[in-house]
């Protein structure tokens, strides 16, 4: 089982996630005037910004809009930001090609079952921890991590360790 899920690591180059609910813990909060606010996790953070340092690339598939979203994505420098999104597969599969990949090059993580088909058609498919049971049973992986508490970091790290370019990153932060 574990070789299985480093054959299918191996091949990513593109990590695509869904935001409610993976980048952030899902709740959706609005102030006084109405104004959303989204929480995010700052190793999250830091795990994008490693696997875009590692070569990768990372972008967001959505359902919903939000400024709050386009704020993240510009402080993180992921261009690829999809909100909106009705059918989530087609919007993948498009970016795939976009980026001369195969939908098996390609890992999504997410947590409802609007990503339920991207998950069972990418190279690799990620349920965090807090996911519907129907996601969780379809993912080739599910996170320790819930969303919004680490999973995306997690998910990066496993698939650089499979990858074996972890250790290289590592050796930036050593004196």
């Amino acid at each position: 089982m574990k070789t299985d899920l480093d054959e299918k690591c191996r091949s990513i180059s593109l990590l695509l996630v869904d935001v409610d609910g993976v980048l952030t813990d899902g709740a959706i909060i609005y102030d006084n005037n109405g104004v959303e606010t989204k929480r995010f996790f700052v190793r999250d953070g830091h795990g994008i910004k490693l696997w875009q340092r590692s070569g990768g690339r990372f972008g967001i598939v959505t359902a919903r809009n939000s400024h709050v979203v386009e704020v993240r994505a510009a402080e993180l420098g992921v261009q690829l930001v999809r909100q909106g999104v009705a059918d989530k597969l087609a919007v993948v599969r498009q970016l795939a090609e976009e980026h001369r990949l195969t939908l098996g090059q390609v890992a999504y993580i997410g947590d409802d079952l609007p990503d339920l088909s991207v998950v069972r058609q990418v190279g690799l498919g990620v349920a965090v921890a807090d996911a519907v049971e129907e996601l969780r049973v379809g993912a080739d992986y599910v996170t320790k991590a819930p969303g919004g508490r680490g999973a995306v970091r997690e998910v990066v790290e496993l698939i650089l360790r499979a990858q074996h370019r972890w250790d290289d990153l590592l050796k930036t932060y050593h004196c």
